[in-house]
């Protein structure tokens, strides 16, 4: 992938983050309730935001990482983020990870953002595997990866630090094969 490749939905557009997205960005990563399973500290000032936007950047450039900015088709407005990360080429595993505007949740969009991702990161990337690492007490996002087929595989113990504690994430995973055959 040489250019960044935008995907759409009924209602969304997936795209490429650009730094006027830097004030949305903020104002969902410092989000106490967003941040509270998302296994680092929330983030206090735009310079962590436009870092995490070149992190992003360079991620794509060297074909590490992928991560789409959510996009309500009707009126531009930036609303989450998802990606993928951690890209292990020789085996074609990645994991995902995502995040939505507090405000925005239960409407459906990140499972319609994830539907089509999933498929570009099977097609697109070659991936066998998907993997998402969730906080066991998560479970709005836990039903998401479910609902999308995704299969629990166990207990990370203490596998990430933040906000002063070791947390527990649960590991879990679809296969290309799985996806399709669903």
């Amino acid at each position: 992938m040489e250019k960044f490749p935008e995907l759409s939905t009924k209602r969304l557009r997936l795209r490429e983050l650009r730094e006027s997205d830097a004030p949305v960005l903020l104002s969902i990563f410092s989000n106490p309730h967003t941040m509270r399973y998302y296994g680092s500290e929330k983030m206090t000032g735009i310079e962590e935001i436009e870092g995490m936007l070149m992190s992003f950047k360079q991620g794509f450039e060297k074909k590490q990482a992928i991560r789409f900015g959510i996009e309500l088709k009707e009126t531009g407005e930036l609303i989450g983020t998802c990606g993928l990360h951690n890209w292990a080429k020789r085996v074609n595993r990645i994991e995902m990870g995502y995040e939505l505007n507090q405000e925005k949740e239960g409407k459906g969009y990140m499972s319609e953002a994830l539907s089509t991702m999933i498929p570009f990161a099977f097609q697109q990337m070659n991936i066998h595997r998907i993997g998402a690492l969730i906080h066991p007490n998560n479970n709005s996002s836990r039903k998401l990866v479910q609902n999308l087929g995704f299969r629990e595989e166990g207990v990370l113990r203490d596998y990430v630090y933040a906000g002063g504690v070791y947390m527990d994430l649960i590991m879990y995973s679809i296969l290309t094969k799985e996806w399709y055959k669903a």
